[in-house]
């Protein structure tokens, strides 16, 4: 693994990255709003719902998008561009709440904004088609052709995508007053082997295995679309 590949995809998917994924709770300040976590909120309870979250939402989604996206990527030949407009449509087509939809697309295509200067012109099949609207652009998407043309191993970047996942969701619940950060780093700790297991997980998917089944929180995400405060964009 080439050190500079590794920073560059860690910089990419990180919630300061000019992307927009700090504006994102993924369905947490719905919770909060509908009183179904207590304040402040002991490690176990977050750890557990975002455990679920990543165990059966982010990781069997965006995880093997995320993988699905980095095999299609040849040396020789490029980006295969019809395989990964199908990872993208399967991508959305599980994303039922139409916020994390449209959360997912608008990351991923302020994502590959900064593709050119990243990956050069590699990927400029696959923008063209983002551009005209041809395949929503998901960020998991974006990040697992940019990590493949960057030569990082399929693992360190499923992992470093769902970390960032992980990341973002504890500095959202701290910013919603549900935890200290103290706390957050604990259940951030304890989410690590979940993590792990969920990467290895997505590395042996296909297109046809990418599957979210969250029903609570793409419930709360819903409601958040309707709710009249609102801190976060989803």
């Amino acid at each position: 693994m080439r050190g500079e590949a590794l920073l560059a995809v860690l910089q990419l998917s990180d919630s300061g990255f000019p992307s927009g994924r700090y504006t994102l709770s993924h369905g947490l300040e719905a919770f909060a709003h509908e009183g179904l976590l207590v304040t402040p909120c002991v490690p176990d309870a977050l750890a557990g719902l975002l455990g679920d979250c990543i165990r059966f939402g982010v990781g069997p989604s965006d995880g093997i998008a995320l993988a699905c996206a980095h095999r299609a990527v040849d040396a020789d030949e490029g980006v295969d561009v019809e395989r990964v407009v199908r990872i993208d449509r399967r991508l959305s087509a599980v994303k039922l709440p139409r916020e994390t939809r449209e959360a997912s697309s608008r990351t991923g295509r302020a994502l590959l904004a900064a593709a050119p200067a990243v990956a050069g012109v590699r990927m400029q099949g696959y923008a063209d088609l983002v551009e005209v609207g041809h395949t929503p652009g998901n960020h998991a998407v974006v990040l697992g052709l940019l990590a493949a043309l960057l030569d990082l191993p399929p693992f360190a970047a499923v992992a470093g995508e769902l970390s960032a996942f992980a990341t973002g969701w504890v500095a959202a619940a701290v910013r919603l007053g549900l935890t200290d950060h103290l706390t957050a780093q604990l259940v951030l700790r304890r989410v690590h082997p979940v993590l792990v297991e969920a990467a290895e997980r997505a590395l042996v998917g296909d297109v046809d295995d990418i599957f979210s089944c969250t029903p609570l929180p793409d419930v709360m995400s819903m409601r958040h679309e309707r709710a009249e405060l609102r801190l976060f964009s989803s």
